[in-house]
């Protein structure tokens, strides 16, 4: 329920958001206010406008979180943000303290392909360190998201470490937040003390240990040492690379950077199929423990899915994708600091249809590179200790020359408290001596030792007088190499100069560096570890120390040292052995943990007999047992082909023991062949056994159909695919049977070695057989694979090649090649023949001889006359013998390669609309030995928004630029090119819109109607086209007026209608269109007039005035007055013949005089009424007759003779020779005559085929037809059409070949 407030009536909101809304609003006065959003993101602010969102409508968000960067003066920093909402963002960059003004600098850029929002910060700089903030906004909110920039010193002098030391040193903290860890501490060692009273000491001791480790990794933290680049700060790396002294200062090469992190392997494109696996991998410049990898801006974590692995020496990293589908295709990214790569994946169906290769990983050894890198690694650390080790012997020697010029200031100041007067100022400046009134002032280069400079400054405030004024900068003395005299001593002396330079303060002998250290290691009970470090000197000693103990040769411990190299082995680990151990050399350590772990193993001579494949026959048991040790308890599991295996009184059963399993798979099947799996785990770690199970079987069919590779007269070659299940055993023989086709007996071939290929030289010239396969192994004979009809080959030809191309072409030589025919002849191509014709001859000459065909695709013909014209066709040879001939190519000139063209003239654009453009120009001249004729043309257009150039191709001097965005902009230029190259490049003066010219409106119907009819009732629809650009305004009239409010009007691109979907006799009337735009207006009108059939007209009289003519006279229609476009029509029917006949049409009035009035004949009239709609049924009128006296007709007819018709068949037009493809149909024809009608009757090889329902067979009128749906290799062969009746026989044959 909601409550009242005390004393203020106003009600309490339950969410906290709510009341901050309330809140905000008392306090500005708004009814609305902005709505605080939580993002998935952590470090993410959202601002919700809006209460309510659309559906499909978002605010922004970022998908991913801005990494802070890293970066050394004078380098570039680049920020990288992701993105989304709906609609699109606009997205902005501020900094923390002040704005980004500087554009030159900083650049804002948008990748379209990864659609990141980028920020580049160029030649950074000390002043650029700052937080810097992504702003996404759009009208229903606004998100941010923060980053900080850190700026590392450049250091180019030694003497400057200090000060990196003194900005890096993570021990200085806040007083008050060290005093608050404190107490934390205090209290959580408490309550570990209290809750966990009965703990060893050693385990309190190892989480006091973690809890100390924990503490320092927070303290890093807050004092910014964290993030990507953590593993060259944190402690205890540094400790393992023997980066920290016994004092804990860093001791490093003269130009101290943090090494940038940089892919040395990048990542490679991957293509794989569905449902496979598909790798990426890279290697890095120095270690590091995890990078990130991105996918279409979502950050991939490890999983099922993702498998995401890291070598032992932190610099390969790998990524898995598991089960790749479609939706895995994209762009993978791998992130480390500032540096990152990717590669993009392609996911194929089928890689083999696809033409591509599988392609995954860095196709290289990484180890090698990772060797090298670490070789590379070490010498640059070697290098830096040497250049440390010499700047320190030259800083040796120098403070023995300051010491030597100290003691020489004592004597010049004065000895056992002796003061001298000073009579003049002093003032020391470097290399300079100036002299003023009472002021004496030194100022020079750093100074290191305290102690000298405390005296100095004693000293000259000691000899100073009352007014003089001595002025001394805290650590500063003379500069290095200065020669300034002193002139410190009394008036009477003469000046004494300084002898000796002036030299830096001493950097620190770094002494012994370890060039590298230890890692933490497991080890297993009862075998040996192994520690092992280098130092940067061979002549020094080191001592090693255990848990803070110092260890020393024995049984257990083997201490040895290489050279720089030393090294423990802790021989037979034992559980007591594990700790901290540490190595320490002239104040240098490094240590690392040992953990000794009894995991579960196995002994190696039981895993080599267990990993042994065991075969069995079907129906006998597998038993597996393998013996094991560890800490206990142990888990034990089985697998087969990755399933766990459960005790199954049927089929299976597991024996688990302390040290020992036993597994036993009872009356194994062939289906339970494969991989065998036992997995064992304790806590201290997991391990696993696999072997193999093959249960033995007979093997499966061969696998069909036989594929015929070969088919020649003398042999058949035909292949086939193995068994898929060999049942455990391989293939040893096959055995072949043969039947040939007509036959009912099968002979044994023999048996043959274990390839699926046979070659059959024992056949007949166009025979068919059939043949039986069976696969043999150890254990048994397989089924029987029958193969299809296999034919042995006749004298086919292969079919012409595709016609040669014309690689090259010179004054004395012309190269050719081609492609081979797609169909051999079913036989194997022995060569070409190539011919070649002069133009304007008709003898073709052979290049080779016929009895030499050319063996390669390519031939170089150097029988040419320079400056002639020659086409080529070529014919494959195959074993039966040559082919037909290609088609010839184009004519070629022989002479030498040519000159490219020039650039095109008057380039101009001659039509242009909203969707397309047409360009013209004229071909470039031709100037001999410079430009050539232009033999095609180039055509390139680019969006004025895109960078890239699309090129089109074409021979003419026209082209039609197509698909274009309305109101787009865009560049044109046009590249001539011929046979010698490209010519130069014409480009448009200006950028074509894609917009059409003015255009007045124009009617475009080639015969627009201006009167139409519709019958009441019916649909009136009046569509007239139009071209006008820009588009025109419509406007519709009705008789002058507005059209009524039931006529619905539609208007399009180019066209306007008007509809009256049920008409009535009042929308008759004239229609207007006025279309109008900025270039003028057009207008057009049509009558539409809606009627219906006419009513008939009255009755009908007729009277005689004149013999010889009737008036004919009749009511008018009741139509009449409602259309006055209705009109009549007069028929007449004379009585001796018998059909109407139109003696007046479009009659007005009610009468007509009809003449020719015949007498002794009948007549009868009809009126019809007619308008433009139709005729309406006629009114007739009475029989017309005139008496006259008939004469009587007589007929003769001839007499006939009969005649013999009866002849024998005879075949009037014969079969012809047919080819047909394979897989089509084929139809046979022919004519045959006879009397009475013969018997028809086909047969093909002697085999009658009217009763076979594979030939659809007719017989009309004596053209004899068959039809052969679907012509194979069977349906070849000579086919015979016999007609037969009483009079005699006839018969016709023809040929039947099919082609591939």
């Amino acid at each position: 329920m909601l409550k009242r407030a005390k004393g203020s009536g106003r009600k309490i909101c339950f969410s906290l958001v709510h009341q901050y809304i309330q809140h905000f609003n008392e306090r500005a006065g708004n009814k609305s206010a902005a709505i605080r959003r939580r993002s998935k993101i952590p470090g993410v602010v959202i601002t919700q406008y809006t209460v309510s969102i659309p559906e499909g409508k978002s605010y922004p968000d970022f998908k991913r979180k801005l990494n802070p960067v890293h970066v050394q003066e004078g380098n570039s920093a680049v920020f990288k943000a992701l993105v989304v909402g709906e609609p699109k963002p606009e997205v902005t960059w501020k900094r923390g303290r002040g704005s980004i003004l500087d554009k030159e600098k900083s650049q804002t850029k948008y990748d379209e392909s990864t659609g990141e929002y980028i920020l580049e910060i160029h030649d950074v700089m000390g002043e650029d360190a700052d937080t810097y903030k992504c702003i996404a906004v759009n009208e229903y909110g606004k998100a941010l998201c923060s980053a900080v920039l850190h700026v590392t010193d450049m250091l180019t002098d030694p003497s400057d470490f200090r000060k990196l030391l003194r900005k890096t040193n993570i021990n200085i903290l806040d007083e008050k937040q060290t005093e608050k860890t404190k107490e934390r501490d205090e209290r959580y060692s408490d309550t570990l003390q209290r809750d966990y009273k009965g703990l060893e000491t050693k385990d309190m001791h190892l989480m006091h240990m973690k809890m100390e480790e924990k503490r320092q990794q927070e303290l890093k933290c807050q004092n910014g040492l964290g993030g990507p680049m953590d593993h060259w700060t944190n402690e205890d790396s540094e400790k393992k690379n023997g980066l920290v002294s016994g004092g804990g200062c860093l001791k490093n090469s003269e130009n101290f950077t943090i090494p940038q992190l940089d892919f040395v392997v990048k990542l490679q494109e991957a293509v794989t199929e569905e449902k496979d696996t598909a790798l990426f991998e890279c290697v890095l410049t120095h270690p590091q423990p995890k990078i990130t990898w991105m996918s279409k801006g979502n950050v991939l974590e490890d999983g099922e899915k993702y498998q995401i692995s890291v070598s032992d020496h932190q610099m390969i990293h790998r990524l898995l994708i598991q089960d790749c589908s479609d939706q895995d295709k994209g762009v993978y990214s791998a992130v480390v600091g500032t540096a990152s790569c990717e590669a993009a994946l392609d996911v194929e169906a089928d890689l083999e249809a696809a033409g591509k290769k599988k392609t995954g990983g860095a196709g290289m050894d990484l180890e090698e590179v990772v060797k090298q890198q670490q070789i590379k690694n070490q010498k640059e650390t070697e290098r830096i200790l040497e250049a440390v080790k010499a700047k320190h012997d030259a800083e040796e020697l120098t403070r023995r020359k300051t010491e030597e010029l100290t003691r020489r200031k004592t004597d010049t100041f004065g000895k056992d408290g002796e003061i001298f007067s000073l009579t003049g100022s002093v003032k020391y400046s470097g290399d300079d001596v100036n002299h003023s009134e009472n002021d004496v002032q030194f100022s020079g280069s750093d100074v290191h030792d305290a102690n000298d400079s405390n005296v100095l400054k004693s000293t000259l405030v000691a000899l100073s007088p009352s007014k003089q004024q001595v002025k001394v900068n805290d650590e500063r003395l003379w500069n290095e190499d200065s020669e300034a005299e002193e002139v410190i001593g009394l008036a009477t002396q003469p000046r004494r100069k300084r002898i000796g330079p002036l030299i830096e303060d001493a950097v620190i002998d770094p002494g012994v560096q370890f060039i590298w250290g230890f890692a933490d290691i497991n080890a297993i009970i009862g075998e040996t570890a192994e520690l092992t470090c280098k130092l940067s000197k061979e002549d020094c000693e080191g001592v090693w120390f255990r848990d803070g103990e110092k260890i020393i040769t024995d049984d257990t411990f083997i201490i040895s040292k290489d050279g720089a190299i030393h090294k423990l082995l802790i021989v037979k680990c034992q559980e007591e052995h594990s700790g901290k151990y540490r190595f320490e050399a002239d104040n240098r350590k490094t240590e690392a943990v040992v953990n000794v772990k009894d995991p579960p193993r196995f002994a190696p001579e039981d895993l080599s007999a267990f990993t042994e494949p065991l075969r069995i026959k079907v129906g006998h048991n597998a038993v597996f047992k393998l013996n094991f040790l560890g800490f206990e308890p142990i888990k034990i599991k089985w697998y087969r082909e990755g399933e766990e295996l459960h005790d199954d009184a049927s089929s299976t059963r597991i024996d688990k023991s302390t040290n020992c399993s036993r597994l036993l798979l009872s009356r194994c099947q062939r289906r339970d062949s494969g991989e065998i799996k036992i997995k064992l785990k304790n806590e201290h770690g997991t391990t696993e056994a696999i072997t193999q199970l093959v249960v033995l079987d007979k093997p499966t069919t061969p696998l069909g159909p036989a594929e015929m590779t070969l088919s020649s007269a003398t042999c058949i070659e035909f292949k086939w695919r193995p068994p898929k299940d060999d049942g455990g055993s391989p293939v040893i023989n096959y055995i072949m049977e043969r039947q040939q086709i007509g036959r009912n007996t099968w002979k044994k071939v023999g048996e043959i070695p274990g390839v699926p290929f046979y070659r059959d030289t024992n056949v007949d010239r166009g025979r068919k057989y059939c043949y039986r396969i069976r696969a043999m192994t150890s254990e048994g004979v397989s089924g029987v694979l029958e193969t299809e009809d296999l034919q042995a080959g006749i004298l086919a030809f292969p079919s012409a090649p595709a016609p040669p191309k014309v690689v090259s072409a010179f004054d004395d030589c012309i190269n050719l090649s081609w492609t081979a025919p797609s169909d051999t002849g079913g036989s194997q191509i022995i060569g070409y023949i190539v011919e070649k014709r002069k133009k304007g001859s008709n003898l073709w000459n052979g290049v080779n001889a016929s009895i030499e065909p050319i063996k390669e695709k390519k031939c170089a013909v150097k029988d040419v006359v320079a400056g002639l014209e020659y086409e080529f066709r070529v014919s494959a040879v195959n074993l039966s013998g040559p082919g037909e001939f290609s088609i010839p190519c184009d004519f070629v000139f022989a002479r030498d390669p040519k000159k490219p063209p020039g650039k095109v003239i008057g380039l101009k654009v001659t039509e242009r609309s909203y969707n397309h453009f047409v360009l013209t120009w004229t071909k470039p001249k031709d100037k001999p030995d410079i430009e050539d004729e232009a033999k095609g043309y180039f055509v390139e257009i680019r969006n004025a928004q895109c960078l890239e150039w699309s090129r089109n191709f074409t021979i003419t001097t026209t082209y039609t630029v197509k698909g274009l965005r309305a109101m787009d902009m865009y560049w044109v230029r046009v590249i001539a090119t011929n046979d010698g190259g490209e010519g130069q490049i014409e480009d448009l003066p200006n950028y074509v819109l894609a917009m059409p010219p003015l255009v007045r409106p124009k009617f475009t119907n080639k015969k627009m109607k201006t009167f139409v009819v519709v019958r009441a009732g019916n649909t009136v629809r009046v569509t007239i086209n139009f071209e006008a650009s820009p588009p025109p305004d419509i406007t519709w009239l009705k008789d002058n007026g507005p059209v009524p409010k039931r006529v619905t009007v539609s208007n399009s691109d180019g066209a306007s209608q008007i509809l009256i979907p049920l008409s009535e006799r009042s929308d008759t009337g004239i229609y207007s269109i006025l279309v109008k735009n900025l270039a003028g207006q057009e207008t057009f009108s049509t009558e539409v007039r809606v009627t219906d059939d006419p009513k008939p007209p009255g009755p009908v009289e007729i009277e005689e005035n004149v013999p010889g003519t009737v008036q004919v006279t009749w009511q008018p229609s009741p139509d009449e007055k409602l259309d006055d476009r209705l009109h009549y029509t007069i028929s007449k029917l004379d009585s001796t013949k018998h059909t109407w006949t139109t003696v007046a049409d479009r009659l007005f009035n009610n009468k007509f005089t009809v003449c020719n009035i015949m007498p002794g004949r009948e007549y009868h009239f009809r009126v019809y009424a007619k308008n433009d709609m139709g005729v309406s049924a006629p009114s007739e009128s009475l029989t017309w007759a005139v008496g006259r006296k008939k004469e009587k007709l007589s007929l003769i007819l001839p007499n006939r003779e009969e005649r013999d018709l009866r002849c024998a068949p005879d075949f009037t037009v014969p079969l012809k020779l047919h080819a047909a493809p394979k897989g089509y149909e084929c139809h046979m024809s022919c004519a045959v005559t006879g009397n009475p009608k013969p018997r028809i009757t086909w047969y093909l090889n002697h085999v009658n085929l009217n009763t076979n329902t594979n030939y659809y067979i007719s017989n009309t009128c004596g053209v004899c037809s068959m039809m052969i749906l679907n012509v194979g290799p069977k349906d070849v062969g000579k086919y015979t059409v016999t007609a037969e009746n009483a009079l005699g026989r006839s018969e016709c044959s023809t040929m039947l070949s099919v082609r591939e």
